[in-house]
């Protein structure tokens, strides 16, 4: 086996949104020490690294769900505001 296949495996997932502080803020919590998100300019970055393919994917798809359902959410609420007196 060569040195490349014990190295870590890495996906960085970029999505834009209206309220990017609030998405990044919403999917925090759920990230494991694998994980790290940011937040630059109109986009939520965040990069995953594992150890293997099968993890990378599996943990990628979680963090996708995540982010969608909260930007479903964000864009709810937003529907929903009452305007202030």
């Amino acid at each position: 086996m060569s040195a490349d296949s014990d190295a870590p495996r890495r996906a960085t997932v970029r999505t834009e949104h209206a309220d990017a502080d609030v998405i990044a803020a919403s999917v925090r919590p759920d990230n494991t020490e694998s994980m790290r998100t940011r937040v630059d300019g109109d986009a939520v970055v965040t990069t995953i690294e594992r150890d293997d393919t099968g993890g990378l994917r599996a943990t990628t798809d979680d963090y996708v769900v995540n982010v969608t359902v909260a930007e479903e959410v964000v864009q709810l609420a937003d529907r929903h505001k009452t305007p202030n007196p």
